[in-house]
């Protein structure tokens, strides 16, 4: 692997940068010794497919949508008639 100093990256950092975009990757030293290690960037599938992770492990009711509706109702009409 490649190394070089800092005043040498930075006057070739365009070419450089280059390099590694096409897998070549380098290390910057500073007087000789290893500071940071450039490598290329690759994208990362950021959207992680989940649809049916949970198939079979869950049972969702039927009525599912209407669930305790009729304590909702009944919890907000004590409510308006407390209210007057």
């Amino acid at each position: 692997m490649q190394q070089y100093n800092i005043h040498t990256a930075k006057t070739h950092l365009s070419a450089l940068v280059e390099k590694a975009a096409k897998g070549e990757a380098f290390i910057i030293a500073k007087a000789g010794k290893p500071i940071v290690k450039v490598i290329p960037f690759v994208q990362q599938n950021t959207v992680q497919k989940r649809i049916g992770f949970l198939k079979e492990k869950i049972e969702v009711p039927d009525d599912f949508d209407n669930m305790g509706q009729n304590e909702i109702v009944q919890i907000f009409e004590a409510q308006c008639e407390a209210a007057y």
